[in-house]
């Protein structure tokens, strides 16, 4: 048996692939379109999420049944005799209370541990690297857990909207403020900060909002990130729901703004695209988890 398992669902970012190649699993978030429940990156793709949501249809988020959560840990526990869950963020979800209430009966206490640090997508992503690193190094779960935890606050993302019209669908803005947006061309920037969307700023144009969220960045390296960017702990993230055209040129802007920095792409997962539509762009920044002295 392996000391430690790691599952996260598909809010993570991390595709069905890549989870194979990573050794994790991946538990995909469901969706409803119209009456049908799709699961993302299984029986949904992202061409045809897009698709359907460009389309007018109506599409709903929904989280994991318990018995799927729990069919899950039963499978990976076999393996296993340790569990790492990451949930979407409980901020933004009720799955990971969920989650957490489930692990505290039996069989689950002491074997399935919840990570709850406030993280989706990208910075969801970075956080199971950094699981991995820890389990070579020799933590526990329970360890993990906790450092993973502490550290909640030390991330970033900035995400620049091309389209008003799912913020104004998820109640986030009026539909007056999205006609009026829509007219003068503003492209708002979110901030997603330990799993809040909350609104960043508005733009005249998509052009100023990349401008301003790299600034952004620029500002939180220079003030809140100063002393870990100086010593080399951060990872640059860079984010898209837009084309894979629009995606690589996204990432060269960032890597000609931060030159010597390496950078996390992954597409926004379908959980925040559903707030965000087709075009969406992100920026953000991760530190690395501060270990405990031994």
């Amino acid at each position: 048996m392996k000391p430690i398992g790691i599952i996260a669902d598909s809010h993570s970012s991390i595709s069905q692939k890549l989870a194979k190649e990573l050794g994790i699993i991946v538990l995909p978030a469901p969706f409803y379109i119209g009456s049908d429940c799709y699961y993302e990156d299984v029986t949904l793709t992202r061409e045809q999420f897009f698709e359907k949501l460009d389309s007018g249809a109506e599409i709903t988020t929904s989280q994991p049944s318990p018995a799927e959560i729990m069919a899950l840990w039963d499978r990976a526990l076999r393996d296993y005799e340790t569990i790492l869950y990451f949930p979407i963020s409980s901020g933004l979800s009720g799955s990971c209370a969920t989650a957490t209430a489930l692990s505290q009966d039996e069989p689950y206490e002491n074997r399935v541990f919840v990570v709850d640090n406030g993280r989706v997508s990208t910075p969801m992503h970075r956080s199971i690297l950094d699981a991995l690193e820890l389990i070579e190094e020799g933590y526990s779960a329970e360890e993990i857990k906790r450092i993973l935890e502490d550290s909640r606050h030390d991330v970033v993302i900035y995400i620049g909207v091309e389209t008003l019209e799912h913020l104004k669908k998820g109640g986030r803005i009026t539909p007056a403020t999205a006609a009026l947006g829509t007219i003068l061309n503003i492209k708002p920037v979110l901030k997603l900060d330990v799993g809040k969307l909350d609104a960043f700023k508005k733009c005249r144009g998509f052009a100023k909002a990349k401008k301003a969220m790299i600034e952004a960045i620029r500002h939180d390296l220079e003030t809140r990130f100063k002393t870990a960017c100086k010593e080399g702990q951060i990872t640059l993230m860079a984010a898209s729901s837009a084309s894979e055209e629009t995606t690589v040129q996204w990432v060269a802007e960032i890597q000609e703004a931060f030159p010597g920095m390496d950078v996390l792409c992954d597409y926004l997962s379908l959980g925040v695209s559903c707030h965000t539509g087709y075009g969406a762009l992100g920026i953000g920044v991760a530190c690395r988890p501060k270990r405990p002295a031994k």
